[in-house]
């Protein structure tokens, strides 16, 4: 079966650098992939991204080494384990608040008797290889998203579900649920003391800690503080703030020179 590169860098003690992909299109994730990203993760839950787009985006993204990963759009297993036989290799489950969450979602990723994982993984067969149905338990990793004081008051139990393997810091929503302002990187003090609490808690049981980041400079201080897996930014706001940075050269230019744009 086809390496999960995600599990390797964890394995060495190195950190993820993992992409998002808003856009529904194949083009604009094969380009993402071939950028070097380690993970590239399709969004379902927020992204303008249906199942159909998902698994075209899932094979574009397959051109390269970069590995794909969804984040549903809910903890429900029908779209769980769909996107998983569309090829998959990690899931990203939003507003897992309790053990009953975490437990329900890590079955719904689990071939029996490990958990109730429906067989068909159409796909998956073509992305990971033959041997998948044998390999895939122990290949995809699933990642429960902690973004509610509910699941801040249920940590301990969520991160003792056996085959949870990493926790997902949603910053925005976490910061929402603490009724402070909602952001990725410079997060009110309640919110960065939530963050270090789910980042200690996770390493003393063996979970690793992943989060969300507005820019590099955000995202390498939090590598540096212990995270295994940092997103930064998306393919659409990539997008905008390179459009943007040409858009402002051009103006600022044409306003020196006298010029316009007419």
């Amino acid at each position: 079966m086809r390496e999960n590169k995600i599990r390797s860098i964890w394995k060495s003690g190195g950190a993820v650098i993992n992409g998002w992909l808003a856009i529904p299109t194949s083009f604009s994730a094969e380009v993402m992939a071939h950028q070097g990203w380690d993970s590239l993760t399709v969004d379902l839950q927020h992204g303008v991204t249906d199942y159909h787009s998902a698994v075209s985006m899932f094979t574009a993204i397959s051109t390269t080494s970069t590995m794909p990963i969804a984040r549903v759009p809910w903890n429900e297993p029908g779209i769980i384990m769909k996107v998983l036989d569309g090829g998959a290799y990690g899931i990203i489950c939003p507003m897992v608040n309790c053990r009953d969450d975490a437990e329900r979602f890590v079955s719904a990723t689990r071939y029996p008797p490990a958990g109730n994982r429906s067989f068909g993984p159409i796909r998956a067969l073509l992305y990971g290889g033959p041997d998948y149905p044998q390999h895939a338990n122990d290949t995809v990793v699933t990642l429960a998203m902690i973004e509610t004081r509910k699941a801040l008051d249920n940590l301990d139990d969520i991160l003792s579900v056996e085959g949870l393997d990493a926790v997902y810091i949603g910053p925005a929503d976490l910061s929402m649920s603490l009724g402070c302002t909602p952001t990725f990187d410079d997060v009110d003090p309640p919110v960065a003391e939530a963050i270090e609490m789910i980042l200690k808690k996770s390493k003393e049981k063996g979970v690793v800690p992943c989060i969300h980041n507005g820019t590099p400079e955000a995202a390498l201080k939090r590598i540096a503080k212990g995270f295994q897996l940092v997103t930064i930014g998306s393919d659409a706001r990539l997008m905008a703030a390179g459009a943007q940075g040409v858009i402002g050269k051009m103006r600022d230019g044409l306003a020196a020179t006298g010029g316009g744009s007419y």
